[in-house]
């Protein structure tokens, strides 16, 4: 951990690539320290990052996340040095899996030990990033790249990008200590379970490779929804988001660890036979206030101080699950007019 002030970035999905530099343009000009984008099958975070870079001159920009295992090592670094050079060196790519599933059906890809593919990943692309300095033999587990440049190769912008890595499960968690700049968390996490958890994890992963914690900055995606007019209503949207990712199997042990295991249950059996509605009423008030961030923008910014000496940075993801376009765009306008300097 950097052990700085904590600061506050803005992701929003359901909404176009354009809305998402919108977004972004208006988070830079309130001040807001960072714009993140998505990356699902129907988005990509590297063609969102460069509508955001262009559309921003302070703020960074990054991938939350994009999908490493979803593109060849050359392509992935080719992509973040254009990004870096758009965003004139504010680039934060944050890298990820998805689950077991989403790499064998999505990807077509060996979805075993996903920690040490990211773990051969990141160094591949950081060799890949000094490409100016000669060829690359690489052999390895997941990857295999034999590449010799056929002519010169300007350096880039700058020496090293940060590159981050998502983790849900301790194991990925200590994947971040091991070779990543920061650490991307869940949604799901809870200020308990990333103390007792997330933490140790990301120490223990430092320790293997003799590295300081403090070289690592902790970062999480935290569901956020403002509405001074209706809060309860926020209340209600964050809940659909949080049934949303709970009704993934992938995440029952997280929702375990987090004190949350009946409600978790509940959801996928609603989720089982198609009872939308029935999700989210299993989504408790105790789970809404353990895990997002619902309410007035007053009532926001002081429940943000909970993550403070916890996290570097927190990524206020505004929800679009059961919502339309045009509601997606306005709660993430609203969270960033609370959050923005005043």
């Amino acid at each position: 951990m950097a052990g700085g002030p904590l600061t506050f970035g803005i992701e929003s999905q359901g909404t176009s690539v354009r809305a998402m530099g919108e977004l972004a343009a208006l988070a830079d000009r309130a001040g807001v320290d960072a714009a993140w984008a998505p990356e699902l099958y129907n988005r990509s975070a590297t063609i969102s990052v460069a509508e955001m870079a262009n559309r921003t001159t302070n703020c960074r920009v990054g991938t939350a996340i994009a999908y490493g295992v979803g593109r060849s090592p050359l392509i992935m670094a080719a992509e973040a040095r254009d990004l870096d050079e758009l965003s004139d060196g504010r680039l934060v790519l944050g890298l990820g899996n998805g689950t077991k599933r989403m790499i064998h059906d999505w990807h077509g890809l060996d979805p075993e030990a996903p920690a040490v593919r990211m773990e051969e990943l990141v160094p591949l692309l950081r060799q890949l990033w000094r490409l100016h300095e000669g060829p690359i033999d690489h052999e390895g587990r997941f990857y295999r790249l034999k590449f010799k440049p056929t002519g010169e190769v300007p350096p880039p912008l700058r020496e090293r990008i940060p590159i981050y890595t998502a983790g849900v499960n301790p194991r990925m968690v200590e994947t971040a200590g091991r070779v990543a700049d920061g650490l991307l968390g869940h949604a799901l996490f809870t200020p308990t379970h990333v103390e007792a958890v997330v933490l140790p994890a990301l120490e223990k992963g430092t320790v293997k490779t003799g590295r300081e914690l403090s070289e690592v900055e902790v970062a999480s995606l935290v569901i956020t929804v403002v509405d001074d007019a209706d809060p309860e209503r926020a209340r209600r949207e964050a809940a659909a988001q949080i049934a949303f990712y709970s009704s993934a199997k992938t995440y029952a042990p997280l929702l375990e660890s987090c004190g949350f295991a009946a409600e978790g249950e509940a959801i996928r059996e609603a989720f089982g036979r198609g009872d939308w509605e029935g999700m989210v009423a299993a989504v408790s008030e105790r789970m809404v206030d353990g895990i997002a961030l619902a309410g007035t923008g007053t009532e926001v910014r002081a429940a943000a101080r909970r993550y403070e000496g916890l996290f570097d940075h927190l990524i206020l993801y505004a929800p679009s699950y059961g919502i339309g376009e045009e509601r997606a765009r306005e709660n993430a306008e609203a969270v960033i007019a609370a959050i923005g300097e005043q």
